[in-house]
């Protein structure tokens, strides 16, 4: 994390947690976990009050929602005063607890920068701008200059070290499966109609599998892995956007299907030309993949850090979504250059009497 340290000192039947900020931020608060995710995990926050006391409370959480006083928690921690520092440049919040044997320890953290209005334990805590997972190791031997005892680590390890939990692995299938989904396979659908219609007329076979047959089975899983992560990390569904959008995207995806069916099974009699409902859905299915854009951009940047405290996805992640970005409406603005054929097509096909001159 760039807002804030870990460090743990073992000194005897106790543990000394400092943490600290880097100066990065304005402090507002600071808090770690004993465990691998905010759900059900022990938590100690702190923060500094205007007359220059420090708060300590213990709290958990059953979902990711902001953390409640824990009135009973397994381990009674301890304001560390002589250990912790209010001044501006150099931040620290520091308490004991009991040891429980441990050599290692699995941390969460994070760090807000809005000061609750009050010093109650109980007081109302802004959501995090940043958080994070690591592992300290307790029986790291100390620098001998630096003129403490015990076993301590300057900072918890990066929370990509740390094997994904359960409901993370899910988070990834629903990733992979619905970038898929979305990203290629109704794309490619699209792409299919809208470059072999004028040169075969089996365009319309490619045209269903890939955005029907292909899309449809791996979206629906996507969607349903999506669900089933909530519900194993005990998460609140329909309260950010990126859960919402998600539905709607779903549901959009259903209603473009049946819209293709019917044009494809439903003709309008004695009309001179296209009729609307084809118009209509390809502008609707192009939509429907713009949007999908912005929902696999927020999935990755803003939903994957929110919902698992790990870092960033890698740089090369960003990347290729970029570049798939700008190839897509190339491609098809390509395709574009087909449609004064198509056109003369469907013209002549009209004239000769025939039903069916296009599929879709």
């Amino acid at each position: 994390m760039q807002s804030m340290c870990v460090a743990a000192t073992v000194n005897g039947s106790t543990v000394n947690y400092v943490m600290s900020s880097s100066g990065g931020n304005t402090v507002g608060w600071m808090g770690i976990g004993f465990g691998q995710q905010m759900v059900g995990t022990p938590m100690v926050i702190m923060w500094a009050n205007g007359d220059g006391s420090i708060t300590l409370s213990q709290r958990s959480a059953s979902g990711y929602v902001m953390p409640t006083v824990d009135s009973n928690p397994p381990r009674l921690a301890a304001l560390q005063q002589s250990l912790s520092s209010t001044s501006s440049n150099n931040i620290r919040y520091a308490f004991s607890i009991p040891a429980n044997g441990d050599t290692t320890q699995n941390v969460v953290y994070a760090f807000g920068t809005t000061r609750p209005d009050s010093a109650a334990v109980d007081a109302i805590l802004s959501q995090h701008i940043e958080t994070g997972a690591g592992q300290l190791d307790l029986t790291k031997p100390l620098d001998s200059t630096s003129g403490n005892t015990g076993n301590q680590v300057d900072q918890a390890s990066s929370g990509d070290e740390i094997p994904l939990l359960p409901y993370q692995r899910l988070i990834v299938a629903h990733a992979i499966f619905c970038v898929v989904g979305f990203l290629f396979f109704l794309p490619a659908g699209a792409l299919i109609a809208r470059y072999l219609r004028t040169f075969t007329p089996t365009w319309f076979k490619g045209h269903w599998v890939s955005q029907f047959a292909l899309a449809g089975p791996t979206i629906v899983i996507g969607f349903a892995l999506g669900v089933q992560s909530i519900n194993k990390a005990g998460m609140e569904h329909l309260d950010d956007v990126h859960k919402r959008l998600g539905v709607v995207l779903f549901v959009f995806y259903i209603a473009q299907c049946f819209l293709g069916a019917i044009i494809h099974w439903v003709k309008p009699r004695n009309i001179k030309h296209r009729p609307l409902q084809n118009y209509l859905h390809a502008i609707f299915g192009i939509f429907i993949v713009v949007l999908a854009l912005y929902q696999v951009h927020t999935g990755f940047d803003v939903e994957w850090p929110l919902a698992t405290g790990r870092g960033p996805l890698p740089k090369g992640v960003d990347i290729i979504f970029w570049v798939w970005v700008a190839l897509l409406p190339v491609s098809y603005a390509l395709g574009l250059g087909f449609l004064k054929k198509q056109y003369s097509q469907e013209s002549r096909a009209h004239r000769r009497g025939e039903k069916n001159y296009d599929e879709n």
